[in-house]
């Protein structure tokens, strides 16, 4: 069989060598990845690291690749929603798996392990202001996933029905998909935090029930959400970029999984602005975990 030579305008390369969007290469990403939102939060990710050899940044995508306990990890900041991550998955799986000279697969994969370190706003009571939430499930109200050919068992149809039926999903919404995080990292990493199923909505304000001058079309929703239950599961929190990574993670044949620290309530209506400490805290946790064998 031929392989697919990738056309130049599937996948850009900069005349230095460098993938379009995160201008690196593929000698400059390690195999472990620590993704975060913000790109300063990367310089804080990096403070724990024993010795730093890239620092690259471009747009609000920012890497820095160094030794950790001893592990070659980077980290890099992915800005905000899941249109985002379709980005950087899809340059950060090709850094690894594509030959930039000919254009090919390799014969040989790669696989990445992907966690990323976010903040969110809890819906439950068992996850307050402080806690941490690993997301062992993500439903995706972006409808990203839905661009792609998922083959079946990727998504969990069950699930997703049952959420529809129970919220009375609007038919001008995109249709949400369930997808489950890598179940070794769950357990790695998120072995003694919340265990949850965390909603990334496509905006921060009225996809995620926020009223401010604009009124929302479903003002019930959260509540709604609030109150689902499927196979003893809840929903946990809300955030904007789990469900993308867990899906294209998946398909592309890597692992992921996104913890998140909560910093709003979003039942009781309380924020918690000064959430530094808790990150550098997770954010230490999360590096000694991913980095033990």
């Amino acid at each position: 069989m031929v392989k697919r030579i990738i056309p130049s305008s599937e996948l850009i390369i900069n005349a230095d060598g460098s993938v379009f969007h995160l201008h690196l290469r593929p000698e400059q990403l390690a195999d472990i990845v620590v993704l975060v939102g913000d790109p300063a939060r990367v310089d804080l990710v990096a403070s724990f690291f024993d010795k730093i050899e890239v620092d690259v940044w471009s747009r609000e995508f920012h890497t820095i690749t160094g030794v950790c306990h001893g592990k070659r990890v980077s980290c890099v900041s992915h800005g905000i929603g899941t249109d985002n991550i379709d980005i950087v998955l899809t340059e950060l799986d090709a850094l690894k798996n594509i030959d930039f000279t000919t254009r090919q697969v390799k014969s040989n994969f790669t696989q990445l392990t992907l966690v990323r370190i976010g903040t969110s706003g809890g819906l439950q009571p068992f996850c307050p202001v402080g806690s941490n939430v690993v997301s062992c499930r993500s439903i995706g109200f972006d409808g990203l996933l839905n661009f792609y050919s998922v083959p079946e068992g990727t998504i969990d149809l069950d699930f997703e029905r049952a959420f529809c039926e129970h919220v009375g999903w609007g038919e001008r919404l995109a249709s949400p998909y369930v997808v489950s995080a890598d179940e070794g990292l769950v357990e790695k990493i998120g072995k003694d935090m919340v265990r949850g199923v965390t909603i990334s909505a496509p905006g921060f304000y009225g996809p995620q029930g926020r009223y401010v001058r604009l009124p929302l079309a479903f003002p019930s929703m959260n509540e709604k959400i609030g109150s689902f239950e499927y196979m003893g599961e809840k929903i946990t929190n809300f955030e904007m970029e789990s469900s993308a990574l867990a899906g294209l993670a998946k398909l592309l044949g890597h692992k992921a999984v996104t913890i998140c620290n909560i910093i709003a309530g979003r039942v009781d209506k309380s924020m918690n602005t000064e959430y530094k400490g808790g990150m550098e805290q997770l954010i230490r946790i999360v590096l000694e975990r991913l980095t033990n064998d």
